[in-house]
């Protein structure tokens, strides 16, 4: 089976790949022939998910999922959320919205947050969405140098690791990204849409 993620952002690609492996052929965007933007217009994760298969699906009538995600942060009455990429501007710069985040949190003692993805998938008109999230906190100062986003400053409930000193595999073990991936690979196989 032939889908289409509907990103630009090769880091998504990459750990969703790893997560469902050869079960089916994953395009990207430039893959499938499409270049140029895909709006994100919406207010909550759902919406932008949404938004963003639509979009790709009414361009180019191909089966195609798309994602977002958010860090919720407790303190910050789940900010940044639906605005994390861009958190500290339009450029969507990670240093910059992790310098924004803890300079926010830097009097706070509630350091508990959770990351969550939503992945909207269309199929033949028809849509689904699935959800995956993962508690923990947020440290003082970055640690480690792999994944991206928010990574260097998360830490997973009952893990010492943040999500930037684990390797690709280890991440998806417990990601939110991963838990939602499992669960539209599993409705894909439960479904017969792949063998």
């Amino acid at each position: 089976m032939h889908l289409v993620f509907a990103s630009n952002n090769v880091h998504k690609l990459l750990e969703i790949q790893n997560i469902i492996g050869k079960q089916f052929n994953l395009k990207t965007l430039l893959d499938a022939g499409f270049e140029g933007d895909i709006p994100e217009n919406q207010k909550t994760l759902e919406g932008n998910a949404l938004e963003k298969a639509r979009f790709i699906y009414s361009k180019l009538n191909i089966d195609c999922f798309a994602d977002d995600t958010g860090l919720e942060v407790e303190a910050l009455n789940g900010d940044p959320g639906v605005y994390s990429a861009r958190y500290a501007g339009l450029e969507n710069n990670s240093e910059n919205n992790i310098a924004k985040l803890l300079l926010h949190l830097k009097d706070k003692t509630n350091r508990k947050a959770q990351f969550k993805t939503v992945i909207a998938l269309i199929i033949s008109g028809t849509e689904f969405l699935f959800e995956g999230i993962v508690k923990g906190n947020i440290i003082n100062e970055k640690r480690g140098h792999d994944g991206f986003g928010y990574d260097p400053i998360f830490v997973p409930d009952n893990n010492h690791k943040t999500f930037a000193e684990m390797s690709i595999e280890e991440k998806n073990k417990i990601s939110h990204r991963a838990k939602a991936i499992f669960k539209l690979a599993e409705f894909l196989k439960k479904d017969n849409f792949i063998p």
